[in-house]
């Protein structure tokens, strides 16, 4: 199956939503009946894409019962996938509410060890899923065994292809991803912790975060950076220009898939033929969309277009 959209999750997982009322040690904590949905970073990128009006097709790792009932439940919301083989059985996550306070506690697990076998099918996978302008997204966490350098090696794939990608990552793959030059990398996201840590300074300002997305940009780490700032919005450099865009102001229920909605409205914009600066206040809108609904439940068109129109958009 030959995608436009590709989305990659090699660590998938079931998420689990629930609430209690206080949760404390020891006791036995009687819990709502859960909420459960397909999770992982690049399968909630896909479900975004969906909710909004696109199709993606989501390429998962698999193993044993979690997994069959992960599959499950994608094909139930229409999402196209394509599964292959991982090691060990699909994680599960669960997140739970404090009803007390409205504090979330989110339980993430590892998940299963990979090996050198597991890598070569994730890779041969991705090859057969991938042609000629196929937006490929990399996003959510890396299992355990999978070196840091696979996103470079990704990278590499996916240009070879013709293909473009998209990667929303963290920690040592992050780091090694902007060693180099990667021709084939459209975009790389991240929040402003991580652009601090990788500049080596403080980025107070909207101005000083564009001024290192562009440094990255000059080095050719990637044609597009954007940098999440939280409650301050997003800030998206290319070689053209940069921008800041701010969502409205929306009651927070939970923070769960915020990321992914945001990455997935802004390669859906791509797709559509939006420009950069459109891209990002639909992803910016769609983020504010996703903060407002329960558990692990996402955005949608209708809410995201009206969102939309309350998102600021400044040329820097």
């Amino acid at each position: 199956m030959r995608a436009h959209i590709l989305t990659i999750t090699l660590n998938p997982t079931v998420d689990f939503s629930t609430a209690t009322d206080g949760i404390v040690p020891e006791l036995k904590l009687r819990c709502d009946d859960p909420q459960i949905d397909p999770g992982g970073g690049g399968i909630n990128v896909a479900r975004a894409i969906r909710l909004l009006g696109g199709q993606a097709v989501a390429l998962i790792a698999i193993g044993g019962g979690t997994g069959a009932q992960l599959l499950q439940r994608l094909a139930h919301e229409g999402v196209a996938t394509v599964a292959f083989q991982g090691p060990g059985e699909t994680r599960q996550s669960v997140s739970v509410i404090d009803r007390t306070d409205g504090q979330q506690y989110r339980f993430v697990m590892p998940g299963p060890t990979w090996g050198e076998g597991d890598i070569g099918r994730a890779l041969n996978s991705i090859d057969q899923a991938t042609g000629d302008d196929t937006l490929v997204v990399l996003s959510g966490s890396q299992p355990p065994g999978v070196a840091k350098d696979f996103p470079s090696i990704l990278a590499d794939h996916v240009g070879d292809r013709g293909a473009r990608l998209i990667v929303d990552t963290s920690g040592p793959a992050l780091h090694h991803l902007v060693e180099k030059p990667h021709p084939s990398l459209h975009l790389l996201r991240m929040d402003d912790a991580e652009a601090e840590e990788l500049a080596g300074r403080k980025l107070p300002s909207v101005t000083d975060t564009a001024a290192f997305c562009r440094e990255l940009i000059d080095r050719g780490v990637a044609r597009s950076i954007i940098v999440a700032r939280g409650a301050d919005g997003s800030v998206l450099s290319t070689s053209e220009g940069s921008w800041h865009s701010v969502g409205p102001k929306v009651d927070v229920i939970s923070k769960v898939g915020a990321g992914d909605s945001f990455v997935g409205a802004y390669t859906l914009g791509l797709a559509e033929g939006r420009d950069a600066g459109e891209c990002l206040r639909l992803a910016v809108a769609a983020a504010s969309n996703a903060v407002m609904t329960e558990a692990t439940r996402l955005c949608d068109r209708e809410t995201t277009d009206r969102l939309m129109q309350d998102c600021t958009l400044t040329r820097l």
